[in-house]
């Protein structure tokens, strides 16, 4: 398999990350996999040494167990926190209160409160407002979690000292930090910081880390940064359904993507692709560009006929919000992402 171009290929999507294929490493380790006969159900030598490499990635002893889907593995790190009447803070763009389906209160029992941002960032002052607010007005030690999101939707990232301020806060009354890394090597790519930083070193408990969006077919994996502090996580696994009996071809996917650190260099490619978009458009009049985004998600405001039209010519992407005769929309880079694609959608536009 290859990511190279031809004729054939659709340029300039830029719809989702989740639209690329796989990257060739990921299937070379998937098709290794499919030889032979091993233990079912995560027993298998593949799984526990990939769970080697991901406590080499995070230079620290972890639990970790592997799933299908980002949401899978952001719910099962709330199972794991729940408590009664508990709630979980979270931004309003956060996939766990946008794109979810109310899961996290379905499985918890926990009521989610989302923070408005205006980058995708929750801040200190944001956090302390919150819980100072109805309804978590006088009932901080109900707080079960807050959740951050690095990568963030919008396309912003946590540098490990702001991750740190903001779990200082949780911890201080008594809450977990869970983050959700889908897009996790995108913010590993974009600060330069060690995965250590931006997460236990900065006070993270436990984490969704992601490789979907960035060239696995379907391979999501929850970290436990304290090995032993949830043990029953596994039986939720199972009882909502998410433990494969093939674990090890999950495995795979993740061993081919942090071999030799491919999993950095594909989302530094997307990263990349997305800067040269950013540079494209921030000179523009007719476009505003209303913050930084340094992962791989860019977010310009375009008249809706200048969107319609490059829609008709071929360009992929969704819109974020109407405004008026005006739109913001979402482009977003991959691994597959070309110059070519970049440099056709800003010669279009």
């Amino acid at each position: 398999m290859t990511v190279a171009q031809d004729a054939s290929r659709a340029p300039m999507q830029f719809a989702s990350d989740n639209w690329s294929g796989v990257t060739p490493e990921v299937a070379a380790a998937l098709a290794r996999a499919g030889d032979g006969f091993a233990p079912a159900y995560g027993d298998d030598a593949l799984t526990a040494r990939v769970t080697g490499m991901l406590a080499e990635v995070f230079e620290h002893e972890l639990a970790v167990l592997f799933v299908p889907t980002g949401t899978a593995a952001n719910l099962l790190c709330l199972q794991a926190l729940a408590r009664p009447g508990g709630y979980v803070v979270c931004t309003e763009q956060a996939h766990l209160h946008v794109d979810e389906l109310n899961g996290a209160e379905l499985l918890t029992g926990m009521k989610l409160v989302p923070i408005a941002t205006a980058d995708g960032r929750m801040s200190p002052a944001g956090l302390d407002d919150a819980l100072a607010r109805s309804p978590l007005a006088g009932r901080s030690a109900r707080v079960a979690a807050v959740s951050l999101t690095n990568a963030t939707e919008l396309g912003t990232v946590y540098a490990p000292d702001e991750v740190a301020r903001l779990a200082e806060r949780a911890h201080a009354i008594g809450a977990a930090v869970h983050l959700d890394g889908a897009r996790f090597a995108n913010a590993v790519a974009a600060t330069g910081a060690f995965p250590a930083d931006l997460t236990w070193r900065a006070g993270v408990d436990l984490m969704s880390f992601g490789g979907t969006k960035n060239g696995c077919w379907a391979a999501e994996a929850v970290v436990v940064f304290d090995p032993g502090a949830h043990p029953t996580i596994g039986d939720l696994r199972q009882r909502t359904g998410h433990t494969f009996s093939k674990q090890r071809f999950v495995a795979a996917q993740l061993e081919g993507y942090l071999t030799d650190d491919a999993w950095l260099r594909t989302a530094a490619h997307a990263n990349a692709m997305a800067a040269r978009l950013v540079a494209g458009l921030a000179g523009r009049l007719d476009v505003t560009l209303e913050w930084d985004s340094t992962a791989n998600e860019v977010f310009p405001v375009l008249s809706r006929a200048t969107a319609a039209r490059l829609r008709a010519a071929g360009a992929s992407f969704h819109t974020e919000q109407e405004r008026g005769d005006d739109e913001m929309v979402r482009l977003v880079a991959s691994f597959a992402t070309t110059d070519d694609d970049v440099s056709a959608f800003l010669a279009l536009l």
